[in-house]
């Protein structure tokens, strides 16, 4: 026997519900049981044709008249206590007496639409169309440049897309080709079907003092000192991405030695709460244009070094 479909029921609007309601319900429905968004799910699959039969009724003048009608003769009949089965009520002379519906029950049938919209309505239409039609959109990528600054503390990303700009969180630690997932920003779906996702593509600016290190998170940075520090010690002010930092230089520090300042690299992707280091190496600037008398003072030095000599 033939059951009653309420397709208003199936797609959650109201029976006075307009045109746009139906196209609304019938979108936020389709998308979320789409079979490309539900793979292998066969209870999706069967609701998600439910939801095609129902929109191609309701959203079609004629078929939504014809329907609404129908459903006043059942509740008529279910009303002279039939108990709202389909049992009894014969719906292909219904059809066939108020304008359409195929003759002989679902002998139409297709797979894709019920038994009841077979007798009442015929074979499919639109909806083969749509089923067919409705696609996921493409996921589309698209390259963002970020500053040390940026990837040290995190930072907020604008995307735009056509008319639409969204706010988007990099998080502390993003390294060259990280993907930040933007669900639903892709391009649109076909025939109301889900539009795709955007992916972010991070990569980081240079910059002008440090540079990354393999490890993605210890940064280099060439420390500049001058002869007499290097010579006698003394302490610098070392730039780091969290402000500058005092370094002790050791007396007699050479040019080329690599001083670790512990926790002032980059934070980690996957724990921001941990920090890389960040590795000095000293450039002993040598002084120019001295004066007579500085010439004069490193002679004496120098002659005094090499007495000393062996």
């Amino acid at each position: 026997m033939v059951d009653y479909r309420d397709y208003y029921k199936i797609l959650g609007v109201e029976r006075s519900a307009d045109e746009k309601a139906i196209r609304k319900a019938y979108r936020d429905l389709a998308r979320r049981y789409h079979p490309d968004v539900n793979p292998g799910d066969k209870a999706a699959e069967s609701k998600f044709k439910e939801i095609n039969e129902a929109y191609e009724v309701l959203s079609d003048t004629d078929k939504r008249a014809k329907y609404d009608q129908l459903g006043s003769s059942y509740q008529q009949y279910a009303r002279g206590g039939n108990g709202g089965s389909g049992n009894g009520f014969d719906w292909s002379t219904w059809a066939a007496a108020n304008g359409g519906g195929a003759s002989g029950g679902a002998a139409g049938y297709d797979g894709d639409m019920s038994d009841f919209f077979s007798t009442i309505f015929g074979s499919r239409t639109r909806t083969q169309q749509r089923t067919t039609q409705m696609a996921r959109g493409r996921d589309v990528e698209q390259a963002i440049e970020i500053t040390l600054e940026e990837v040290y503390s995190g930072t907020n990303y604008t995307v735009k897309r056509g008319d639409k700009q969204t706010r988007i969180r990099v998080p502390p630690g993003a390294q060259n080709g990280t993907r930040i997932r933007v669900p639903a920003q892709g391009d649109p779906g076909q025939g109301g079907g889900p539009a795709g996702d955007l992916f972010l593509v991070v990569s980081r600016k240079p910059h002008p003092l440090f540079k990354v290190r393999d490890t993605e998170t210890d940064l280099d940075i060439d420390l500049k000192i001058d002869l007499y520090t290097a010579l006698l010690g003394g302490e610098v002010l070392v730039p780091t991405l969290s402000g500058d930092v005092k370094l002790r230089i050791a007396e007699g520090t050479q040019s080329g030695r690599l001083l670790r300042i512990s926790k002032r690299g980059l934070p980690d992707l996957h724990d921001p709460e941990i920090f890389g280091d960040l590795y000095a190496r000293v450039l002993i600037q040598i002084p120019t244009e001295l004066s007579l008398t500085e010439r004069d003072m490193f002679r004496e030095l120098a002659a005094m070094r090499a007495v000393k000599s062996p």
